[in-house]
């Protein structure tokens, strides 16, 4: 934490000072050049004694001023040091300015949470500063050949070149960079590897930007939703969506203890030949529901219309199911047209895809999520409630380099719970496409019964070979509650054995509990040496949330 000046070492204090000494001086020179009696008439002793008093009542008045200002000084760190655990360190580390715009930006995106944020140059960072911190924030650019921005330079000499104890700190790296250049993003690497290193935990895994990359922003953005646990902020920058077609909706789970998962389908607009890999991401743009914006409308005596925007003509209604809904008093009296020019709106869901381009269509896993009074998430609920199979989905993909396949030759380990089984799916998928029979699947959920997603899918490639070992655990089948990683550790030398073998780790699902979990045995059973040597070889990938 940085602390204020005391009041008589402040540059004001000081300042204040130097103009009254030179004022002073000024009058006493003005004085020297009056020859003769300038005052007729000098003031009586009473009105002598009346500016002393005066004179010693405006000085009692800034000693109180002086005091008040030292004790508010002394609240305002007492204060600070009271919301230092609460608040979230956002840091900018910029050549040009850009990283500082987005750390403005992902500060706003937070307070818009509710949650308070403090914003700092990475020259102004210390590690008092990242010790006493709970969570922080980085936004890091590299320029040149991998160098750190020369406002990063003294933070890298005296902070980052000695040993640091940071296990209290949760944080996350956005790092911006330039693919033309070989060490992309590399400071961005360099200070989450030293973050990890010295006992840091990650929020989630860092993400980069390749030339302000907007999909890899609204990523980042996705996150701090995440984090902040508002996920209706609105983008920076809206995906510019195609028109996709849901071809089929199917409950994988009926009857589960967990909320109901949905399979889907949705094939590309005619013409178009759309191309992903293993490990993308599709982003969705959301919609009300048709009976929530007939209701909205009609509380607010608006009838619907066809409205101008951008040049093209819409219906109201079809504007308002992609939007935000102003609160109804905000727009009495107000015309179609006037209320769709302030309209913003809704902003992207994404999720893992779960198939490949040979499947024929982009299929989600997604579990339909309720919010407090039981009403259906505007993203899942769109998704698994209201869109009517045959119709229209805006959709959008965006590669995601950091959870993209290793190479064939080496072994893969893929663990994780829930839907995070879209992404693992898809990366078998490529695998056994590819002829790549060395893979070990760890999967937990809840009950084997209901919960085994694809699981028909699992066992056949077990069985003709593409699966060399298959773990699964189901917590709810038995008294004792078992999760994927003590599977993983009841595994343990098979573990060692297969990194040995050059094996990489990817890990899919839940941020919390599970991704952890598996960090956790990970760093037990092979060292946390090995386990940084492995992310930063991109051995050990994880796509969480």
């Amino acid at each position: 934490m940085t602390r204020r000046p005391t009041a008589w070492r402040s540059k004001a204090f000081w300042g204040n000072a130097l103009t009254l000494a030179t004022l002073m001086l000024l009058a006493w020179g003005l004085s020297t050049l009056q020859v003769d009696d300038w005052w007729p008439a000098r003031p009586l002793v009473t009105r002598w004694t009346g500016a002393g008093v005066s004179l010693a009542g405006y000085a009692f008045f800034c000693g109180v001023l002086l005091w008040r200002s030292r004790a508010g000084t002394r609240q305002d760190e007492d204060s600070g040091a009271a919301n230092e655990e609460a608040s979230v360190l956002v840091v900018h580390a910029s050549q040009t300015g850009f990283a500082r715009q987005l750390a403005e930006r992902s500060a706003d995106s937070l307070r818009q949470s509710g949650m308070p944020v403090k914003v700092r140059n990475i020259s102004e960072v210390d590690q008092a500063m990242l010790a006493s911190c709970r969570r922080a924030l980085f936004v890091a650019s590299t320029t040149g050949e991998g160098d750190p921005p020369d406002q990063a330079l003294s933070f890298v000499r005296d902070v980052m070149a000695h040993p640091a104890s940071l296990q209290r700190l949760r944080y996350a790296v956005l790092a911006l960079g330039d693919r033309e250049y070989e060490s992309f993003c590399s400071f961005g690497h360099q200070l989450d590897d030293w973050l990890r290193r010295h006992g840091a935990q990650a929020l989630f895994d860092l993400v980069e930007v390749d030339n302000a990359d907007e999909s890899a922003l609204r990523h980042w953005q996705h996150h701090l939703g995440q984090l902040g646990g508002v996920t209706d902020l609105p983008d920076w920058t809206p995906a510019i969506y195609q028109p996709w077609t849901l071809l089929e909706r199917r409950e994988l789970n009926p009857g589960s203890a967990g909320a109901r998962a949905f399979h889907l389908a949705i094939s590309a607009p005619a013409g178009s030949v759309p191309r992903w890999v293993a490990g993308d991401v599709a982003e969705i743009g959301p919609r009300h529901a048709p009976g929530a914006i007939a209701g909205w409308l009609a509380e607010a005596g608006i009838a619907d219309a066809t409205v101008a925007v951008d040049g093209k003509l819409t219906a109201l209604s079809h504007l308002l199911a992609g939007s935000h809904l102003p609160a109804v008093g905000e727009t009495r009296g107000m015309g179609a047209q006037a209320l769709a020019a302030q309209l913003k709106p809704l902003p992207h869901r994404e999720y893992s895809i779960a198939s490949l381009p040979t499947d024929g269509s982009v299929q989600l896993l997604l579990r339909r999520q309720l919010r407090a009074d039981g009403s259906p998430g505007i993203g899942s609920g769109w998704l698994c409630d209201y869109a009517e199979v045959g119709g229209e989905i805006a959709l959008r993909l965006r590669s995601n380099p950091n959870f993209h396949a290793p190479d064939t030759a080496r072994p893969m380990i893929l663990i994780g719970n829930g839907t995070g089984m879209a992404g693992l799916r898809a990366h078998l998928k490529q695998r056994i496409a590819s002829g790549a029979r060395r893979n070990w699947l760890l999967f937990g959920e809840r009950n084997a019964d209901r919960d085994f997603f694809y699981g028909n899918e699992v066992r056949d490639w077990q069985a003709q070979g593409w699966l060399e070992r298959v773990d699964l655990t189901f917590s709810r089948d038995q008294p004792q509650r078992i999760y994927v990683q003590a599977r993983l550790q009841a595994a343990s030398s098979v573990l060692r054995q297969w990194v040995d073998d050059g094996a990489s780790i990817y890990v899919c699902g839940s941020l919390a509990g599970m991704a952890p979990g598996v960090d956790a045995v990970l760093r037990e059973v092979l060292g946390d040496s090995r386990v940084e040597d492995m992310l930063a070889d991109g051995r050990y990938r994880r796509d969480v949330y």
